[in-house]
This record gives structure tokens, sequence and C-alpha cells, in this order.
């Protein structure tokens, strides 16, 4: 698969992709909604990231709503198949669920990792979305769900809630945090036609927006507005 030189946008035809399912066996492809439904695709890091894990857990709570309004759920995750069919024999779903150790779909949407720089980088080296510093991603406190006591870097929010879910990172786990880490998380909504009609991309305006995530409302929205 290419990787284009920026996300995909609405309007932009949604890319082939074929990937091992986790809860069922086979693939499952984009092919699979063609001429049937709309389908909302969710690109998320692996399941090293508690953040990604609570947002794939919201997005399977939206399903119903999202099912309502006609349009099927579709997770990618950054994660070995083998492993997430572990993770989610005990944490069932009913959404689509599929298996991108390489994050190959993810760069065919145009949704790429951002590059850490050393803190010696001259300022013009430094480009949101695309670099930043080690320094610079340390520095930003966030608390994008609400439940950290305080604001903390991402590494200690991370390494926090990873212990109060009880997470216990794997081999596969360590990999995949290893070579995609910074991998920016998406979403798309993709009518029957397999054009993209809604977008959202992590902290593309900075990094107070990471680990951030489209709300419910703002996917039952973009659901209905491609029903009109």
């Amino acid at each position: 698969m290419m990787t284009p030189a920026s996300p995909l946008q609405p309007g932009d035809p949604g890319p082939a992709f074929k990937l091992p399912a986790i809860n069922r066996e086979g693939l499952v492809s984009l092919d699979d909604y063609r001429g049937k439904a709309p389908v909302m695709v969710a690109l998320f890091k692996g399941l090293h990231c508690p953040f990604c894990r609570r947002s794939i857990a919201r997005l399977a709570m939206a399903q119903e709503r999202l099912t309502a309004e006609g349009v099927s759920v579709l997770a990618v995750v950054n994660t070995q198949v083998e492993r997430a069919r572990q993770y989610f024999r005990y944490r069932p779903t009913r959404m689509d669920l599929a298996s991108d150790p390489e994050v190959l779909t993810h760069r065919a949407f145009g949704i790429t990792q951002l590059q850490i720089l050393p803190d010696s980088a001259s300022p013009d080296q430094v480009q949101w979305p695309k670099t930043a510093t080690m320094s610079q991603v340390m520095a930003q406190k966030i608390n994008p769900t609400g439940e950290l006591p305080q604001k903390m870097n991402v590494m200690e929010a991370s390494q926090l809630l990873n212990q109060k879910d009880g997470f216990e990172m794997m081999p596969d786990d360590e990999r995949m945090f290893s070579a995609h880490g910074t991998q920016f998380n998406s979403q798309f909504l993709i009518d029957a036609s397999g054009v993209i009609r809604w977008s959202f991309v992590e902290a593309q305006n900075g990094l107070h927006e990471l680990c951030n995530f489209p709300g419910e409302d703002e996917m039952l929205a973009a659901a209905r507005a491609v029903r009109q």
C-alpha cells in the first residue's frame, strides 16, 4: 500500500485493505462493506496504549447507536492477531476487529507516526505533527479521560492507567510499542460506495490533543450526515 503525503480527507476514496479478523476466523476488507452500508473504520495503536483500549471500549458501546443509523463499525488494532485474540477473549465485543501489526492500513490512509528528534534539533526541523523532540512530548501534560489524579505526561499517564487496569505488557505489546509507540490514531467514516465522508486524526493541531478521540455525539452526527 502506498502512503499518501497527508491524511486522506472527505471526498477521497477509501483505500483497499485486507486484514486478519480478530474475533472470528478469516479476513476483513473494506470490500466487505461496499454496496451494503457505510462503515466507521477506526485505526488504533496497539493494546499497549491504555487510551486506545478505552476508546475501543467506548466505540464498542457506541456501536448499537451507530448501527441504528445504518453504520457498521470496524476497529483496526496495531497488535499481533494472537495477542489481540487473547485480549478480546476476555473483553468480547460484537463490532468487527482486525489486526494490523505493521500499520499498513494506517499508512494507506495517510496516518503516520510522530518522529522523535533529539533535543538538539533546530527549530526548523521540528514540524508538528510530523516531528517533535522528546522534551516537548514529555513537557505536555494530559488527562483526556479525566480519570488521572492530575495532568501527567503521556508516559506517566500510560504507566498509571496500565497499573490501574492490571494490564501486563506481553512481549508482543513491547514490540508494538517499540516499533509504533508514537503512531497517531484516526477514524474514517466511509460510505457504501467507498468514499470517505468524515475523518478524525489525533493531535493534528498540537501536542495538547494527544490521546484525544472523537466523542459518541460527534460520530453519530457524522453517521446521520451520511444518510442525508
